[in-house]
């Protein structure tokens, strides 16, 4: 699945990432609102990964999604 589609499907991906990555905040992915960027940075600063590691996990989840 692309960006596009998940970022104007945010509120129903957002409970499935809120699964994936549970020590995200409602608030971070709010602020995330569908950006791969913006949610690779909140797990990023979260689980305190390397910003490639968060760039993986992100790409992974966004393929299982399709």
């Amino acid at each position: 699945m692309n960006w596009d589609q998940i970022k104007g499907k945010w509120r129903q991906y957002k409970g499935k990432a809120k699964e994936q990555w549970g020590d995200l905040t409602d608030d971070d992915l709010d602020q995330a609102e569908g950006n791969r960027d913006q949610l690779a940075g909140r797990i990023q600063e979260r689980y305190g990964i390397a910003k490639e590691e968060a760039e993986r996990q992100v790409d992974d989840w966004s393929r299982r999604m399709s």
